[in-house]
């Protein structure tokens, strides 16, 4: 039988999943080069056409990455996209839509609104179908998708990102390339509050570097002042968020720092997530369902809310090792699962 490929297509990187007789076989993330330029997506689609050929199966696409600015505008994004991998991977790709589910190339341009951002959707579909109530808590390295099922359906009131932004269901933060200034404007330091500087100096990957939470392969990015990335370097840059040195004080200052910054995000988490719950009536014995590179904090978020956790990494029939890939990857997982089952339909 030909395989099916998922595509999740962002802004930062594509990630590409293989599916065989409806298990994943294979997992992959590619980032796009740093460039202002749309042939970053073209250049990250070659390299990872090199380990999955056009022409071996069925391809599925979701998308985040129209929002990049290297387009004038998100349909401008959306129609980029979707004639690229239609020219890549042929006539008969498949574009997830919001209300649709998977549909035809040529239809893309006049469904743009419903294709684009559209991977949440996909991921809480599948998820909903293995888990039919819960709240689905995607952390990924830009954004937090909160996502609660309900009768085996996802039950979000926002469909793009405005209304998602509204209702709670989307926070724009993550585990990586999140600025620490968006997180919090002061901090404790030496036993007094103090403000943090409004600059790009440390990103939220030193952050989790510190507290030793974050996978060493989930930073594919260049750190905010273009450095290494040990554990010192990282402690330099959050120091510089408070106008310091990282020798104004001991290590254990910088580690407590970043435990108060993932503090504050987590509160932010559990307060939409806290919301979510009374808004849909969901009982104390739904669990929470963990995914993306962060998916750490879903599991703390879990304990917080007194509910059971549930990693999608263990709820996806995969093969072994693509396993941790799949549950980072469960947007490209997810269309990937969707178009097999509709080549068996």
């Amino acid at each position: 039988m030909a395989a099916s490929f998922g595509w999740d297509l962002g802004g930062a990187n594509l990630k590409v999943a293989q599916i065989e007789d409806g298990r994943v076989i294979s997992v992959a993330q590619i980032p796009c080069p740093a460039i202002a330029d749309p042939a970053k997506f073209n250049q990250a689609l070659d390299a990872a056409l090199k380990a999955c050929p056009a022409d071996r199966g069925r391809h599925a696409v979701t998308m985040t990455g129209e929002l990049s600015d290297v387009f004038p505008s998100r349909a401008a994004g959306v129609a980029y996209l979707g004639g690229l991998m239609r020219k890549e991977t042929g006539e008969d790709t498949l574009f997830y839509s919001l209300r649709e589910g998977l549909i035809g190339a040529d239809a893309v341009r006049a469904q743009w609104h419903d294709v684009a951002s559209a991977n949440w959707h996909a991921s809480a579909t599948l998820t909903a179908s293995l888990c039919p109530d819960g709240l689905f808590v995607d952390v990924g390295t830009t954004t937090t998708d909160l996502i609660p099922l309900k009768d085996g359906k996802a039950v979000a009131k926002g469909l793009n990102d405005g209304e998602r932004l509204t209702e709670g269901e989307l926070i724009y933060g993550g585990v990586v390339r999140t600025p620490v200034m968006a997180i919090a404007q002061a901090a404790p330091f030496k036993g007094r509050m103090q403000g943090m500087a409004a600059e790009r100096f440390a990103t939220m990957a030193d952050v989790y570097r510190l507290t030793g939470e974050l996978p060493e392969d989930a930073d594919p990015y260049p750190a905010a002042d273009q450095r290494g990335k040990s554990i010192d370097e990282s402690a330099e840059r959050l120091a510089r968020m408070l106008g310091r040195e990282a020798d104004d004080a001991d290590f254990i200052a910088w580690k407590a720092l970043s435990h108060y910054l993932a503090r504050r995000q987590l509160d932010r988490i559990e307060v939409d997530a806290r919301i979510l719950i009374e808004r849909e009536g969901l009982p104390s014995d739904c669990p929470v369902i963990g995914a993306g590179c962060g998916r750490f904090l879903a599991e703390t978020l879990a304990k917080q809310l007194r509910h059971p956790y549930l990693d999608v990494a263990t709820m996806i029939d995969c093969a072994e090792e693509a396993r941790e890939m799949a549950a980072r990857c469960t947007p490209a997982v997810a269309v990937g699962l969707l178009a097999s089952a509709s080549a068996n339909a």
